[in-house]
């Protein structure tokens, strides 16, 4: 399992994550960075995530989508 400094990073944190960057909450809204964890939650196994990555899918073009595919890719692939 990954770690944020001392704390392990659980599915439920990046469902969180995924959240916080679908809205905006600490900045610009990103749905490809949001698609991203929601795709590393649902792989670890939180329910919503998947559902929540279908959702904003329907919003992003497929070149973004591959984008956020990438992106869980590495990260996934260094932690």
């Amino acid at each position: 399992m990954a770690s944020f400094g001392e704390k392990p990073v659980t599915a439920d944190i990046m469902f969180q994550m995924g959240l916080d960057s679908a809205c905006g909450r600490h900045g610009a809204t990103d749905l490809v960075t949001a698609h991203k964890w929601f795709n590393i939650a649902a792989l670890k196994g939180n329910s919503d995530a998947a559902r929540y990555r279908k959702e904003i899918s329907g919003e992003m073009t497929a070149s973004e989508i591959a984008e956020a595919q990438r992106s869980a890719r590495e990260w996934l692939s260094m932690h």
